[in-house]
């Protein structure tokens, strides 16, 4: 069961558009409605198929219609007919809808998915923060001084090896051998897995 399209039959024989497309570009009303009647439902038939939604299509057919009346001087006959000039607009009018409303639906589903992120436990957050930094204290208890005094300068203090050296008064490569002998306990001791 098809239901009847919005818009009339056509009245300007295919022929006779170029002269009626003349006549609009002149802003004679008469033609364009003419033209309107001879055009328009190519121009929704077309726009159907593209966008698929009947509210839409009549939609973006009277846009199409709106800008043939306001083009119609740019029209030219030697680049083809009016029927052509007018399918190509339509064409580019609903693919142009159709991204848009694509846009629309990708920036609503993307701000949707943002408000469902999971909220931040702030609390848990400060709670595994604490039971980590005790965790690190026991173990640092655990290490001989020189181990624990290099490893806490190295990263409480942010010092290099060589000032780390400098600062306790012991050999570089001893220093290097401790703080790797303390970080490997240290690993142990957190029951970390290399």
């Amino acid at each position: 069961m098809s239901q009847p399209l919005p818009f009339g039959g056509g009245t300007a024989p295919q022929a006779e558009l170029p002269a009626v497309m003349e006549k609009v570009a002149h802003g004679d009303k008469q033609a364009f409605s003419a033209l309107y009647d001879a055009l328009a439902p190519l121009v929704y038939g077309i726009v159907l198929k593209v966008v698929r939604d009947r509210a839409q299509s009549e939609e973006v057919t009277q846009e199409v219609m709106i800008d043939l009346w306001r083009q119609a001087a740019r029209y030219r006959p030697d680049s083809g007919s009016p029927k052509t000039w007018a399918a190509t607009i339509a064409h580019r009018r609903a693919v142009d809808r159709v991204r848009s409303a694509q846009a629309a639906a990708d920036r609503e589903y993307a701000t949707a998915a943002r408000e469902q992120q999971r909220p931040f436990d702030e609390v848990a957050e400060q709670v595994e923060t604490r039971l980590e930094s005790e965790q690190v204290r026991r173990c640092l208890r655990g290490l001989t001084e020189l181990q624990r005094q290099a490893v806490t300068l190295a990263y409480y203090g942010g010092l290099t090896y060589r000032e780390v050296a400098e600062s306790l008064r012991t050999p570089l490569p001893t220093i290097k051998t401790r703080m790797r002998d303390g970080l490997i306990r240290l690993r142990d001791c957190m029951g970390v897995t290399a």
